[in-house]
């Protein structure tokens, strides 16, 4: 059995039939022994008492001798059930005048005592005692009959039955919990697929659904809670995918209208420049040109962060990624860039990482990650970069690092460290969108203890 289907509430729903019934059968084969038991040792008592009146009345027509001699011919009689007699006729000191008990029991015969009795080693019956004058008493005893056959075929019948009964039910809730399974599994896939099949599918069955309950499709053999529940699902699923779609539209739209003009402006100022103003006029208007790409750059993350946040846990637009040969290439990129900056750059890249995500938007948390470290260690400091299965992606290098008390923050929006040159560009916010795209993507970006540096590293959310 898989890890799957025994975390799967389906399998240990029909484990825990399966048991139940077996427990079941069990307790029901346990009354049934001891019933049948009880009805043997209630017969014993009954033949005891007639056996004892006949006895009496032997005694009562036929003296002493007479009724010696009628113990000792039923003594002679086997029964075919095998409940044997025993018998003790004694006199008022005990002494055995006829019968096959060894010795008086502890029984009173004044009072017509009647309890169990052992005979032999190990043989318990039930056992009468009875005055039968002054000086001549009798005991009556009946051995249960023997039951063990008939004990042992019921106790089979219930073994075989149950085996049967477990089975059975093994099979139907197999059956059942399979057909259950399906369904739930079809809007899991609608969660995980908000654009796909899925969803559309879900959603049909939720329309067949509301048709049933308007009376719409007399053939329609459901419409029960999973139905309501998937009907429930649907709606909402189409709702979050409209909402999501809404902010795509309504966030493109906002860029739109803040880049044009600001563009627009941007190119007024470039014309400017084309113009040769003045050294003064023109270092004012390169400045202004910077403002404003900054603008444009703080704008696009911010929209970066908000859309990796808002789809978290969306695996729509997902696909296989060779995460291995896309750091290769991105290392490749960097190399010529750090010779010119002086830095030290090493990469050990494991192959054959496949991760499910969007290309862009991982390359972009890569080199996030990379500017920062090229940026902040200076110049003869290194960088390095590893890869490994998992995926574990480690980003360090040996340069100030971030302090203490600034490591709780550091993937805030707009937050930069203290130990950080503040005149250097930078709006703090690629650590910000490198964390948010690695939660859209199910993946955790942290800061790992280093003895130097800053470390930071890449892996999968803890299930």
């Amino acid at each position: 059995m898989t890890r799957a289907a025994r975390r799967s509430i389906f399998t240990r729903i029909v484990v825990m039939a399966i048991a139940l019934s077996g427990v079941l059968v069990a307790g029901l084969w346990l009354v049934t022994d001891q019933t049948i038991r009880a009805t043997l040792e209630a017969s014993a008592r009954e033949a005891v008492d007639v056996d004892l009146a006949g006895l009496v009345d032997i005694h009562a027509s036929g003296g002493r001798d007479e009724l010696a001699r009628r113990i000792g011919d039923r003594l002679m009689i086997r029964p075919a059930d095998g409940s044997l007699p025993h018998y003790l006729l004694a006199d008022a000191k005990g002494a055995r005048i006829a019968g096959d008990i060894a010795a008086w029991p502890a029984l009173d015969a004044r009072v017509s005592e009647s309890g169990f009795i052992r005979i032999g080693n190990a043989t318990h019956v039930y056992a009468r005692a009875t005055q039968l004058g002054p000086d001549l008493k009798l005991v009556v005893a009946q051995e249960a009959g023997d039951g063990q056959p008939l004990l042992g075929r019921i106790a089979l019948v219930f073994l075989g039955g149950g085996l049967v009964f477990a089975l059975v039910i093994g099979l139907f809730g197999r059956s059942a919990g399979g057909n259950l399974k399906h369904r739930v599994e079809a809007i899991n896939r609608a969660f995980r697929s908000l654009d796909g099949k899925p969803l559309r599918s879900l959603a049909d069955g939720a329309a067949a659904d509301r048709a049933l309950v308007d009376g719409k499709a007399a053939n329609h053999k459901r419409g029960d809670e999973i139905d309501e529940l998937a009907g429930h699902s649907a709606a909402s699923l189409a709702r979050m995918r409209d909402l999501m779609e809404a902010y795509r539209d309504t966030s493109d739209q906002v860029a739109h209208e803040i880049r044009t003009p600001v563009m627009h402006l941007d190119r007024r100022l470039a014309k400017l420049l084309e113009g040769q103003p003045d050294p003064a006029t023109a270092q004012a208007l390169v400045a202004a040109r910077g403002d404003i790409r900054h603008l444009v750059g703080t704008l696009e993350s911010l929209l970066d962060i908000a859309a990796s946040k808002a789809r978290r846990g969306d695996r729509t637009g997902l696909k296989r990624i060779d995460l291995s040969a896309m750091l290769r290439g991105i290392c490749e990129l960097y190399a010529d860039s750090s010779e010119e900056s002086g830095h030290g750059f090493a990469w050990d890249i494991a192959p054959d990482v496949f991760i499910e995500g969007e290309e862009a938007h991982l390359g972009r948390l890569v080199t996030n990650l990379l500017d920062n470290a090229f940026k902040y260690v200076p110049a003869g400091g290194s960088v390095t970069v590893s890869l490994a299965t998992g995926p574990v992606l480690t980003i360090a290098d040996d340069g100030p690092g971030i302090p203490e008390g600034d490591r709780a923050r550091i993937f805030e929006a707009f937050y930069r460290s203290g130990n950080v040159d503040q005149r250097q560009p930078g709006s703090g916010l690629g650590l910000a969108l490198a964390r948010a795209i690695a939660e859209r993507h199910g993946l955790t970006l942290g800061l790992m203890d280093s003895p130097q540096g800053a470390c930071f590293q890449l892996s999968k959310e803890a299930a």
